[in-house]
């Protein structure tokens, strides 16, 4: 393993993702680098990650020129553009896949985020890229709003791999688990009816539960309670703060822990049904008086990814210190969610507005990377778009 801290995660179960994707990554062997070097064994990207590339650098001109060289519009160079970095990824990542039976080596795309609220037109849509990249290690991400779940669950029953992301919530990520058990259930029965679908020990997800973005909130929120309370209330409202993402994941991975467990997930286990592993997702600090590694040091366990952007890789890298913390102070953490809601703060209430926020602002991303696509194709066409 050497001394990488990074290598070091999968002693205790965890999986190193990605947080990134880029054509430069891709062809410069930067991620490649990763594999062999950090044990990076998967790779997530997100309408916001796609739009960065895209806009940010002229690493996709060549490509953008020769589509609309061929009268491509903008929908299709989107299209062709992320099939060919989530080829890429995938193709890089296939030994991976092949060696760990697939646990991992997988790659995600995303649903177009517009959907988020339309379960007919996600599952259309997630079938749609699954078969456009065409790579049998792409998980397609769902995001896990109400309208998800159902979405979810057709898919799971259909045999396809799915990432389930924006999960917020403890109450959001039971209804993810419950989906991802019923589809393997109806997955299950279908083929036993004779229908040609896959095995279930063929079908993977992961579930990203969103881990900083709840401090950042939960911060705020104190503060401001702590501004309209007495000094000696306001001190002690004011040590709750940049614990509250910590707490809520470990009682997710409690949660995790009863629902891959008892008699209903021991029948679908001894069908070839694999767990639906927790994928700690958001783990870059975003406030500088905190560890840049908290969200890493302290989630760590078996069955579980954490998926780093590159500056979260870095520092882990750098100075992380691994070891089994996640089920670590699990009454603690219960504790410390409870005082949070004794203060006023409804913690459904803060999830549901992180969700909330988190589906506008891929959807923002969204639309941003269409209207730089449309931009730069009407420059390679002339002004004749």
């Amino acid at each position: 393993m050497g001394n990488n801290p990074l290598r070091q995660l999968q002693v205790f179960g965890q999986s190193v993702w990605y947080d990134n994707i880029g054509r430069g990554l891709l062809v410069s062997g930067g991620l490649k680098r990763m594999v062999d070097e950090d044990a990076v064994v998967g790779l997530t990207s997100n309408p916001s990650i796609f739009q960065k590339a895209i806009a940010d650098s002229n690493e996709y001109d060549g490509a953008m020129a020769e589509l609309v060289g061929d009268g491509a519009d903008a929908e299709r160079v989107l299209d062709t553009l992320m099939a060919e970095d989530v080829g890429m990824a995938a193709d890089l990542l296939r030994e991976t896949f092949d060696e760990t039976r697939s646990v991992d080596g997988w790659v995600s795309i995303e649903v177009n985020p517009t959907l988020a609220y339309d379960t007919e037109s996600t599952v259309l849509e997630a079938r749609r890229l699954r078969a456009l990249v065409g790579r049998p290690n792409v998980l397609v991400k769902v995001p896990a709003t109400r309208e998800g779940i159902p979405a979810i669950e057709r898919l799971i029953s259909e045999g396809l791999s799915v990432n389930v992301t924006l999960i917020f919530s403890i109450d959001r990520y039971r209804e993810v688990m419950g989906a991802y058990l019923a589809g393997l259930e109806h997955l299950i029965a279908r083929r036993a009816e004779g229908e040609d679908l896959p095995e279930p020990a063929t079908v993977r997800s992961v579930a990203s539960f969103f881990v900083s973005r709840v401090d950042s909130l939960c911060d705020t929120l104190l503060e401001a309670a702590a501004g309209a309370a007495g000094a000696d209330k306001a001190e002690a409202l004011l040590a709750l703060r940049g614990q509250a993402a910590v707490a809520n994941a470990k009682l997710a991975y409690q949660e995790f822990l009863e629902a891959f467990s008892g008699p209903r997930w021991e029948a679908l286990a001894s069908a070839g049904a694999k767990v639906q592993r927790p994928l700690w997702a958001s783990t870059s600090t975003k406030n500088k008086a905190y560890s840049d590694v908290l969200y890493v040091d302290e989630l760590i366990g078996p069955d579980t990814v954490n998926t780093m952007p590159h500056a979260t890789l870095e520092a882990y890298r750098d100075h992380g210190e691994p070891r089994l913390t996640l089920t670590e102070g699990v009454e603690d953490a219960r504790r410390l969610i409870e005082a949070i809601e004794a203060a006023g703060i409804a913690m459904s209430d803060v999830t549901s507005r992180l969700e909330a926020e988190g589906v506008a602002a891929f959807a923002d991303s969204f639309e941003s990377l269409m209207a730089t696509l449309r931009a730069k194709r009407d420059v390679l066409a002339g002004g004749r778009a």
